[in-house]
């Protein structure tokens, strides 16, 4: 069963249960991929893929939005916990990254085949190696690693 065939049977679950929580949340990636198929410049197919990387960047994105609330002490509680609840809800259609050990060994790969290692002014250079190669890397975690690596603090 595709994503689509997927939130589909969801949202009309949730709308039989009077659930507004994951009705509403559903609506919006409804949204978000309808702009992303109509943005100028789309080639591509309404997939899985697709479906993917939208929810991948609307869950970055919310992650923020909670980070920003969780700042905001007693005043953003509310809306922070609502956050979470829709980044835990759609993590079952994310994209499955790679772990700790497994990013490192591929930063210290990719930090030995272009000759750049000790200099702390190539982190974007490796950084953007291997985003451009790999679909299953967080960019937060590759990040941080190759900092860590380079010896950047």
């Amino acid at each position: 069963m595709s994503i689509h065939d997927e939130l589909a049977a969801e949202l009309r679950d949730a709308m039989r249960a009077r659930d507004a929580r994951r009705r509403d949340v559903i609506r919006q990636i409804e949204t978000e991929v309808t702009k992303a198929k109509t943005a100028p410049g789309f080639t591509g197919e309404v997939d899985d893929d697709l479906y993917r990387k939208v929810i991948s960047s609307y869950v970055k994105k919310m992650a923020k939005a909670k980070e920003e609330y969780e700042a905001a002490g007693e005043r953003g509680r509310e809306m922070a916990e609502k956050l979470a609840w829709e980044i835990e809800y759609l993590s079952r259609w994310m994209p499955q990254t790679l772990g700790e050990a497994e990013t490192r060994a591929l930063v210290a790969d990719a930090i030995a085949e272009l000759g750049v290692a000790g200099d702390p002014k190539a982190v974007g250079r490796v950084v953007g190696h291997l985003m451009k190669r790999r679909d299953d890397l967080d960019g937060a975690t590759v990040s941080r690693i190759v900092r860590e690596e380079l010896g950047v603090g």
